[in-house]
């Protein structure tokens, strides 16, 4: 194969000895050396930055062979043998010769150069081996009119140059000193870029500078030539100049057919009305929920009830009710508007669109901060109506316990003031004054035996106080009331016996048998009232700990039954000896004990009363007993399933973690197996909801604690809750991974490889990697990032991309998607614009007219509704804007 100035594909040999041959002839210029340097440096990077790669110095880098096999590979799309990866010359000329090897492959003679030349850094045969790839790669194939690749190339050149003032294209080297030549190729096809009006001859520097910036910025062209020395080299390098212009002719070669173009628009336009879509779901879901918790959070939060236990306990079914039937539904929805939103954002991604923003206040963010304060608002509701349920119900009891012992203590006081104040003792007989005085110090005895029976009617009034009873006026009032009248009781009582003691220097002679029956029966008669009432004392309970020391305490009452009988029959039997005394002696008025007002019939009657107490007592504490037995059995029956339920729920966590991770088969097994995870949990939910009734059951018989179980549950409707969120949010991310991989042709090998990777660097399993972990991981995949400063730029443009909101953190969504667009492509603005510019034949507008004919109905209406009228020059009635319009679909838009 012949090749431009009589070059034969023996590219090396003809490189070296036209060098050698413009050096004798004083024609070569060293500047020349510098120009291709750099210009073929700019080549070599505007390929190798496909591989996340670069060069600095072309007879550095390449020595070593890695960067040469890895440009071969970019450029010619096929994979070289694998390099090798010592550091030793051997290792270095094996690769240069694997490079040399597909070169020649290609069906490039090389001659007079050898792997040892790169190897050993010699500049002018590794400027010779690139220009060899170049005319191989970049230049050959240029065809116009069957002419030879550089006759081609500068005929093309010449075309579309030639209606340009001040351009004459003859050659490669003084033809292009000027940059006219570089902005009229530039003007011809994108006459946008340039205003090629205002560009003077004379402004040479201005010019190219111009060509450059504008091919760099718009075209994708790196900066190949320096304005400086173009201009001040006599005759520039004309291979520096016919690589720079290959660019340009490869970057404007062949737009695509008016099919392709079309195919584009229709998929970019049904994108973005999925996207719509989606974002119109999404902003209705989430408007509904967070409405549904705004009317709900003043219902958490009201802590008004009428101080009734009835109340309360009402209160407390309707947050049982709300917990089963309300609440469910919500559950789901919010996990729903989770999943909308990731696939939302995925597809975004994968569109090449920017992220969706919701409105203010719906965010995703919101509605989980608004979530967690509902849930913080229905556990401290519950925490309050439990707190409010025991409250009140110790108020009832003590209510009852202040009436009972108010009601004994004003039946024993009845009377007794009238008592005090008689004057009777004054018409007694000595034996009655007597009797009169002991009766006296009997009352004193039995005053003082009720002193803590009215410090405990004080006491229970000020705990009423103390936890806000609702009818504590009526209590302190009566409280006052007793106390009152025990203050007046203690002054008529010392009253009395003054006046006794003042008469008792008179009154000597005493009834012994009186006196002992008064001062038995009095302690006697105390300790009846009291047992009466111990008898007959309300309890509250909650263990079988406390009913057992209950019945332990009520069997020892029982055990000093005897010892009481026996005081009786003295008592009464001193009684009966008193009768018998009267009865036998006739003495006047004997019966009447001056001593004591209690009588053998009273003692009789209130140990009687006792007596049928005691079994009574004793069916009161069996019936509680039997409670509390049923109250455990409820705490073991509970405990017993939510000792199963709890490790289940763990277990499938645990598991559903392990999926997560992307450690277990293809991600359609992952997605399988998490589905079959789904079905599992939903088929558990009886479990779940018969653990509720008994935990209702619990709940109605006052039990608030279990010793049998950790688990409580709260802690198992958050566990479920938790689970079902983790099932749904993995089936969605793994779902959006197989989007990922299905629209962007990623193998199941490469995702593997992305995920193990990531994996390997997630130590802690969490998810996410730090910046220096995703860095070590880019690197362990192959990404090049240098430990100069310029590295610590790259990667920092990186890590900008994959954690735009500076986190500290990027996830493996992040890390997936830029491996994706770095692996893959997507379309752009640009291509867009060029589709519609294809269906416009050239126009700078478009007619509505054009759409209907080269899209489908649908979405022609949709460019044509959204399209901005065109208001350019050389416009026509009823044209539209198609470059606002597609700058607009991936740029800051309202859609």
């Amino acid at each position: 194969m012949m090749m431009e100035n009589g070059l034969s594909m023996e590219y090396g040999d003809g490189y070296m000895e036209q060098e050698e041959e413009w050096e004798r002839e004083g024609l070569l210029d060293p500047a020349w050396e510098k120009q291709q340097k750099k210009t073929f440096t700019a080549w070599c990077n505007s390929h190798l930055r496909k591989a996340g790669t670069a060069i600095d110095n072309i007879d550095e880098d390449f020595r070593n062979g890695l960067k040469l096999m890895l440009l071969l590979e970019v450029i010619s799309g096929e994979t070289l043998p694998k390099p090798d990866r010592g550091k030793m010359r051997f290792h270095k000329i094996a690769n240069v010769n694997k490079a040399l090897d597909f070169i020649a492959s290609k069906g490039v003679h090389l001659v007079s150069i050898g792997a040892e030349e790169i190897v050993d850094g010699n500049l002018k045969m590794t400027l010779g081996m690139i220009w060899t790839i170049i005319l191989r790669f970049a230049i050959q194939d240029i065809s116009v009119e069957e002419m030879t690749a550089k006759e081609g190339l500068l005929l093309w050149c010449q075309r579309k140059t030639a209606p340009y003032k001040n351009v004459n294209v003859q050659n490669f080297h003084l033809s292009f000193k000027d940059g006219l030549a570089f902005c009229a190729l530039i003007h011809r096809h994108r006459p946008d870029l340039i205003d090629y009006a205002k560009l003077s001859k004379d402004n040479p520097l201005e010019n190219l500078n111009t060509a450059f910036d504008v091919a760099e910025k718009y075209l994708d062209i790196p900066r190949m030539l320096d304005p400086d020395d173009l201009i001040n080299t006599p005759k520039p390098d004309e291979r520096a100049i016919m690589t720079y212009v290959s660019c340009y002719y490869h970057a404007f070669q062949g737009a695509q057919q008016a099919e392709t173009a079309a195919n584009r628009i229709c998929k970019v336009l049904k994108v973005n009305q999925e996207n719509e879509r989606l974002m119109e779901e999404y902003e209705r879901l989430a408007s509904d929920l967070l409405e549904w918790i705004r009317r709900t959070m003043p219902w958490l939060n009201s802590r008004q009830a009428d101080n009734s236990l009835a109340g309360v306990q009402k209160k407390l079914e309707e947050y049982r009710t709300y917990r089963r039937k309300h609440k469910p539904p919500r559950v789901e929805q919010k996990a729903k508007l989770e999943t909308n939103f990731n696939t939302l954002q995925t597809k975004l991604r994968l569109s090449n669109r920017p992220a969706y923003l919701p409105t203010e206040g719906k965010t995703v963010s919101d509605i989980s901060n608004s979530w967690k304060g509902l849930e913080l608002a229905e556990k401290a509701f519950e925490e309050w109506l439990l707190a409010e349920t025991m409250r009140l119900e110790r108020l009832e009891h003590l209510a009852q316990k202040f009436k009972h012992k108010a009601d004994a203590h004003e039946d024993w006081t009845r009377g007794k003031e009238e008592m005090l104040q008689s004057q009777d003792f004054r018409q007694c007989k000595l034996n009655e004054l007597k009797a009169l005085k002991k009766k006296h110090e009997a009352f004193e005895s039995d005053l003082a035996a009720h002193q803590d029976r009215v410090e405990q009617i004080a006491a229970i009034a000020q705990e009423l106080n103390t936890l806000e009873y609702h009818d504590c006026v009526s209590v302190n009032a009566r409280c006052q009331r007793i106390c009152d009248q025990w203050d007046r009781l203690g002054a008529l009582t010392q009253r009395r016996r003054t006046a006794l003691d003042e008469a008792e220097r008179i009154l000597e002679k005493i009834d012994i048998l009186h006196l002992e029956f008064a001062k038995r029966a009095a302690p006697f008669n105390n300790w009846l009232d009291g047992t009466r009432e111990d008898l007959v004392d309300m309890f509250i309970v909650h263990t079988m700990e406390e009913i057992q020391g209950l019945i332990q305490a009520h069997d020892q009452f029982k055990a000093t039954l005897g010892e009481a009988d026996k005081e009786f029959n003295l008592i009464v039997n001193l009684v009966r000896e008193v009768e018998s005394i009267v009865k036998q002696h006739q003495i006047p008025g004997g019966l009447e004990n001056p001593y004591t007002t209690l009588t053998a019939n009273d003692m009789t009657r209130k140990w009687s009363d006792v007596r049928q107490l005691v079994p009574q007592r004793d069916q009161t504490l069996a019936n509680e007993l039997r409670k509390q037995q049923n109250n455990e059995m409820l705490r073991r029956q509970f405990a017993e399933k939510a000792n199963v339920v709890g490790p289940w729920i763990e277990r499938q966590m645990d598991a559903v973690t392990a999926i997560g991770m992307g450690l277990q088969g293809s991600l359609e097994d992952q997605l399988h197996r998490l589905k079959e995870y789904e079905q599992a949990v939903y088929a558990y939910k009886p479990n779940i909801e018969e653990l509720e009734k008994i935990h209702q059951a619990v709940q109605e018989s006052m039990i608030f604690e279990n010793r049998y179980t950790n688990y409580t549950m709260e802690t198992l409707r958050v566990g479920w809750e938790q689970l079902l969120t983790s099932i749904n949010r993995n089936i969605n991310e793994v779902e959006n991974q197989i989007l990922t991989r299905d629209s962007k042709g990623i193998s199941q090998e490469q995702l593997n490889e992305f995920r193990s990777s990531f994996n390997h660097f997630d130590k802690n399993r969490t998810g996410r990697l730090t910046p220096e972990e995703f860095k070590s991981c880019l690197v362990s995949l192959g990404y090049s990032i240098g430990k100069d400063r310029q590295g610590d730029l790259d990667f920092q443009r990186i890590l900008a991309v994959v954690d735009p909101n500076n986190t500290g953190y990027v996830h493996f969504d992040a890390f997936l998607d830029f491996m994706t667009r770095e692996s893959t492509d997507t379309d752009t603005a640009e291509q867009v614009i060029d589709s519609f510019r294809i269906l416009a034949a050239d126009k700078p507008y478009i007619l509505p007219d054009e759409l209907r004919r080269e899209l489908p109905p649908d979405q022609a209406e949709y460019c044509i509704q959204r399209m901005p009228p065109y208001k350019g020059p050389n416009g026509v009635p009823g044209a539209l804007d198609y470059m606002s319009f597609s700058t607009a679909l991936y740029g800051e838009t309202d859609l």
